[in-house]
C-alpha cells in the first residue's frame, strides 16, 4: 500500500527589504543589479522555494515598501527555515550578502521578519509591513520572528534553536 502523500499545513514566508545608498541605474550599484537574474533563478530552482514576489521587472525592486522610495523588498515563501538558510548562506546569494554594505545603508531597526502562512497563501507587501513592523515593536514572537529566534509553525513551542549565521555575514535575520 502506497503512502498517502503528506502536504505540509504551513509554509515559511520572508521578507527583507534594505535602504539603498544609491539609485539602482548607478555605476555604484551595477554589480547588485546585475547579480539579481541569476540569484533570482538559482533561488527559483533551490530545494524548498515555493515563490517570490515579483513585478513585471521579474524581481521586485520596483514594488513599493513602507512608503520610502530608497527602500527595496525581497519577499519570499519557502518550504520551511532550513531551506530558506541553504539557499541564504551558500554559492551567488551568499556573495552578495557579503558585499550588502556596499550598497544598502546600515539599519538599527530590523529590515527581516519571518512567519509562517497557510501552505498555499501568498502574502501581500502590506502583510510583510505589517509582519515587519510587530517584530520591531514586541522581538520575535511567533507572529513575526527571525532565523535566529524562529519558532514552530504549529505554535505549540517556545522557540527553536537559532540557526548559525556565519560570522562574515553578521545578519540580523
Amino acid at each position: 500500500m502506497t503512502e498517502p502523500l503528506t502536504v505540509p499545513a504551513y509554509e515559511l514566508a520572508q521578507v527583507n527589504i534594505g535602504r539603498l545608498q544609491f539609485p539602482l541605474d548607478s555605476p555604484e550599484l551595477k554589480d547588485f543589479v546585475d547579480g539579481l537574474e541569476p540569484v533570482n533563478a538559482v533561488a527559483d530552482a533551490a530545494e524548498g522555494f515555493v515563490w517570490r514576489l515579483q513585478s513585471d521587472s521579474g524581481n521586485a525592486t520596483d514594488v513599493p515598501v513602507l512608503g520610502d522610495d530608497w527602500l527595496i523588498i525581497n519577499m519570499s515563501v519557502w518550504r520551511d527555515t532550513n531551506t530558506l538558510t541553504a539557499f541564504m548562506y551558500q554559492g551567488q546569494h551568499r556573495e552578495l550578502l557579503v558585499r550588502r554594505r556596499e550598497w544598502f545603508e546600515r539599519m538599527r531597526e530590523a529590515m527581516t521578519a519571518l512567519w509562517w502562512v497557510p501552505a498555499g497563501h501568498r502574502p501581500t507587501v502590506a502583510e510583510a509591513e505589517e509582519r515587519l513592523l510587530h517584530l520591531r515593536a514586541h522581538g520575535p514572537t511567533p507572529y513575526a520572528f527571525t532565523l535566529r529566534t524562529s519558532f514552530p509553525s504549529d505554535g505549540t513551542a517556545g522557540p527553536l534553536s537559532p540557526v548559525v549565521v556565519p560570522e562574515e555575514l553578521g545578519c540580523s535575520v
